[in-house]
């Protein structure tokens, strides 16, 4: 059985103590830090890069999770595994030459995931699903963070278990976006297995306090 992870996204973090919030969340039991990379192409954002997912790695321990919301992300691989990665997710929608991706990510010896944002069927994963590590559910519009949580994502999940059910593979499944601790533990049971929350940690005062709940809730 795979153990379910809690990931803090430091999109949702103080940037002006950004040591600070990653060390609290990383001793308060986190297990994974999740860094949203945008472009202002793919998503309306822009974000940071690979030399501050490098010093985030100075920083933690934890492993790192990031997710490339970015135009040309094969330009980018190499920067971001030599940065520290252990998690890349690329979207679905914006890659053309997926399976090659996939494996150039693999190649760097770091977990290959493939994004799909909520307009995006499941089933449109079948060629691809084999060849993943993990598939990262969009809970809401990827580009901000503070998002409603968007209700279908939850029979999303669902679909996607059948999925890989019916191909007998072990890749698992991350959730991002509006995950809270009125939906997280419903997530949890319908088969989630990487929580991805940003302002629902980062925001509260006490997130030492949320962490352990969270924890709690998903099991």
């Amino acid at each position: 059985m795979i153990k379910k992870l809690l990931c803090p996204s430091i999109l949702s973090a103080n940037f002006s103590k950004l040591f600070e919030d990653i060390k609290e969340v990383e001793s308060a039991g986190a297990d994974v830090i999740h860094c949203d990379i945008m472009d202002g192409h793919f998503v309306p954002n822009i974000t940071f890069g690979p030399d501050v997912v490098a010093k985030i790695n100075e920083i933690t321990n934890l492993p790192l999770d990031v997710h490339l919301m970015i135009e040309s992300s094969e330009k980018y691989i190499k920067n971001f595994c030599d940065a520290g990665a252990d998690y890349i997710s690329v979207h679905y929608e914006n890659n053309v030459h997926l399976n090659r991706l996939i494996n150039l990510i693999k190649s760097y010896k770091v977990k290959a995931g493939v994004a799909i944002n909520p307009a995006t069927p499941v089933n449109l994963l079948s060629e691809i699903i084999c060849d993943v590590d993990f598939v990262l559910i969009m809970s809401v519009n990827p580009g901000f963070g503070g998002q409603k949580f968007i209700p279908n994502s939850a029979n999303k999940v669902k679909q996607l278990k059948s999925l890989i059910k019916q191909n007998n593979t072990d890749c698992f499944i991350e959730m991002d976006g509006g995950i809270g601790e009125e939906n997280i533990k419903m997530l949890s049971e319908t088969g989630v297995d990487m929580f991805v929350c940003g302002a629902s940690i980062f925001k509260e005062k006490d997130k030492k306090e949320k962490i352990k709940k969270f924890k709690e809730l998903i099991g």
